[in-house]
């Protein structure tokens, strides 16, 4: 079973997140901001991270940046409440919110399968 970190600070919308996964057949991790997220990934590796940009302590970039800084093979999925390109070389997939759990699973799973390239994937 592949594991997925969830990062985002909204209890709700990571409540969503790791449901939606959880019955999509993944084993989810949380993390409610980005100095959690890195500590989680100090001790796990997850398969995907689903990450959000507007984190409280440490934003969703700099998490973006610390992983790239440790050679961390690990897809990510940007989910952003910000619409329009994003400049984001380090990740796999964007999501903008809002984001139906239909359309996170469908995106986690492509960015799984194709291992790596940015896709603009907005809610329509």
């Amino acid at each position: 079973m592949d594991t997925i970190l969830v990062v985002e600070d909204d209890p709700d919308s990571r409540r969503m997140f790791k449901m939606a996964l959880a019955f999509a057949g993944y084993d989810v991790l949380e993390a409610g901001d980005g100095l959690d997220a890195l500590r989680v990934l100090d001790t796990k590796k997850p398969r995907l991270v689903v990450l959000d940009l507007g984190l409280p302590m440490m934003k969703g970039q700099v998490v973006l940046q610390e992983l790239a800084a440790q050679a961390r093979d690990v897809p990510v999925v940007i989910v952003t409440a910000s619409p329009g390109p994003h400049d984001l070389p380090d990740a796999d997939c964007i999501l903008t919110k809002p984001v139906t759990p239909e359309k996170l699973v469908e995106t986690v799973r492509r960015c799984l399968a194709s291992g790596s390239g940015v896709r603009n994937i907005s809610e329509s």
